[in-house]
């Protein structure tokens, strides 16, 4: 997975865009950011980043910088969809 970053104080400390399912999207907002580890030092620090798209389709990015990888769940609609003309 290819995620495009701004570097600040820390290296990939903010995604500005990725490539997903062989389209490349835009963020347009960090919705909310968390880590998960540092308590204990076998586990990696995972960075987590859900950010909204240009299309207004939020995904959960995670940064394991161990590995120094990028990893995604799937994304979801901002409104739900009617089936019912």
């Amino acid at each position: 997975m290819d995620v495009e970053c701004l570097s600040g104080y820390k290296v990939n400390e903010r995604p500005v865009a990725f490539t997903y399912r062989g389209r490349r999207l835009n963020i347009v907002g960090i919705v909310d950011r968390w880590y998960q580890g540092n308590a204990d030092s076998r586990q990696p620090v995972l960075d987590y980043f859900k950010v909204r798209t240009t299309e207004g389709v939020e995904y959960i990015l995670r940064y394991n910088g161990l590995f120094n990888a990028w990893a995604v769940a799937v994304g979801t609609d901002p409104e739900p969809r009617s089936d019912n003309p």
